[in-house]
């Protein structure tokens, strides 16, 4: 199975609205010089104040895919969050909505963010609480998630699919394999002449 083109694994179900990046990792880790050891405070906030929290049980703690309700990544721009949950181990995230600017930064990590009806979500939350280890697949082709026997329908931005599937959601490493082109290209400005 391509993991370009599919992903599976257990879940976690976070069915809240409106969850934005300060939830997803507090305002004081964004200090950091880099992104390495932001996982370990994903929701740290959330978790401490709530003992049942979804990420602090045991049952979830080998989940890659997060179940959430609408306009999840919403608020600050910050790349941390989905840092953060890619640190997590989180490799794919299922929503009803997604703040525009998170959903983005979640593609150019090579998350793939798809959006689900609300009763389909509560339907799936309810099938993984039920059974943590029930495992998940999200089919980015046929933009489906299949749990168990159910078979969801879900949706993404074509341009954001493609770049997920033929792995050109990497733009550092889209520029890095353009050198040659870049490089004539800055040859033939004349503010670029005195660089090397």
């Amino acid at each position: 199975m391509n993991e370009r083109h599919h992903i599976s694994g257990a879940a976690v179900p976070l069915l809240l609205d409106d969850v934005d990046t300060d939830r997803i990792i507090p305002a004081r880790y964004l200090r950091c010089v880099t992104f390495d050891g932001l996982g370990e405070h994903l929701f740290e906030d959330d978790r401490k104040q709530d003992p049942n929290h979804p990420f602090n049980e045991e049952r979830f703690g080998n989940a890659s895919i997060l179940v959430a309700g609408r306009n999840f990544g919403c608020g600050s721009s910050r790349e941390h969050a989905p840092q953060a949950m890619m640190r997590w181990g989180i490799k794919a995230v299922i929503a009803e909505s997604f703040a525009e600017i998170f959903f983005g930064n979640c593609t150019s990590l090579g998350i793939p963010a798809v959006c689900a009806a609300r009763a389909d979500l509560e339907r799936l939350a309810a099938t993984i609480d039920a059974n943590p280890a029930q495992d998940i697949s999200i089919d980015l082709d046929g933009c489906t998630i299949c749990c168990g026997n159910e078979e969801i329908s879900c949706e993404m931005p074509d341009s954001a699919r493609s770049a997920l599937t033929s792995g050109q959601w990497d733009f550092l490493s889209q520029l890095l394999e353009d050198q040659d082109a870049i490089r004539q290209t800055a040859d033939t400005l004349p503010y670029m002449t005195n660089f090397p």
